[in-house]
Order: C-alpha cells, then sequence, then structure tokens
C-alpha cells in the first residue's frame, strides 16, 4: 500500500498552515510556490480538504486558505480520506473466484482473504485516527509552543535566522 503524492502535499499544506499567524489565510499562489507544484494542481488538492471541512477557503485580495478545526482535530486519517479516498489496501479484482472457477472452496477462501485485508484496513484506520497533527507539531518541535510565522511574507530561513538573533 503506497499513498498518493497529494497526502503527502495535503500533509505539507496542513503544517504551514498550523504554524500560519492566526487571522491570516495563506495565499495558494504561495503554497503552490513553496511546494513547487502547479496552482491548478494545488486547487484539487486543497478543494478535497474544503470539502471534509479540514480547511476554508477565503477568496479575494485578502484570501486564502486557513484550517477550519483546530490540530487536536485533525487526524492524519483525516487528510488521508480526504486525498486518498477510505484505507483499502485489497483491491478485490475477483481473480480468486477465475483462477479456482467452480472449485468447492472458492467463496470461502474469497471470503477469507477479503477479511484479512478488510481487518488489516480497520487497525489502519485505528492507528492513524489517533495521531492528530498537534502531535505532529509537538513531536517535532519538541514541545507544544508551535511557532508561528505569516508564509505569506516570511521564509522559514529568515524566521530562524530572527529567532537566533533573539535569544543571544
Amino acid at each position: 500500500m503506497q499513498f498518493t503524492k497529494a497526502f503527502e502535499q495535503a500533509a505539507c499544506i496542513i503544517i504551514l498552515l498550523a504554524t500560519q499567524e492566526s487571522g491570516e489565510p495563506l495565499s495558494t499562489d504561495e503554497i503552490s510556490r513553496r511546494l513547487e507544484v502547479s496552482p491548478s494542481y494545488l486547487k484539487k488538492i486543497t478543494r478535497k480538504l474544503v470539502v471534509k471541512q479540514i480547511i476554508t477557503s477565503v477568496s479575494g485580495n485578502k484570501g486564502g486558505i486557513s484550517l477550519a478545526r483546530k490540530t487536536e482535530d485533525i487526524s492524519v486519517l483525516d487528510i488521508i480520506e480526504a486525498v486518498d479516498g477510505p484505507i483499502s489496501i485489497y483491491p478485490d479484482t475477483g481473480l480468486i473466484n477465475l483462477v479456482f472457477k467452480g472449485g468447492k472452496y472458492v467463496d470461502k477462501g474469497s471470503d477469507i482473504i477479503r477479511n484479512v485485508f478488510r481487518n488489516a484496513d480497520e487497525l489502519l484506520n485505528q492507528y492513524f485516527s489517533n495521531i492528530n497533527v498537534s502531535d505532529l507539531l509537538e513531536e517535532g518541535f519538541g514541545n507544544s509552543e508551535i511557532p508561528t510565522l505569516d508564509w505569506n511574507r516570511t521564509s522559514l530561513t529568515e524566521f530562524l535566522q530572527q529567532d537566533r538573533g533573539e535569544q543571544e
């Protein structure tokens, strides 16, 4: 099982929004530039996140996107399902039925395989639903104080240089 690139990009969008100064929507053009993806492709990803009510979109000159929920209320599973759909690691094309066509145990064997992977899907769902964006940010920054900046105007390098200058 492998998630699409859209999941990684959606996760990066969420991280950018989670560290964006509150009250300031983040420009999709700025996100597109930072992630090096086309604006039209980025809009497809952000649309999926808007539909699942993970982010909100505001149009206009001062528009952009913002988180629709607190980071504690956005699980990794929410992001996965928004961009890649429900987790389903077994495609079940019916090939087993073709191979053992007419065999005595075809239906039972197919059910056994489906149940094994359905259980695996449930375990993955449970695992990813128990990890939220806040947990990841706290682990990444080493504390619950998540730094914020205006990604529309400041680069991370500039922010870190300012932060180091204040600490000296």
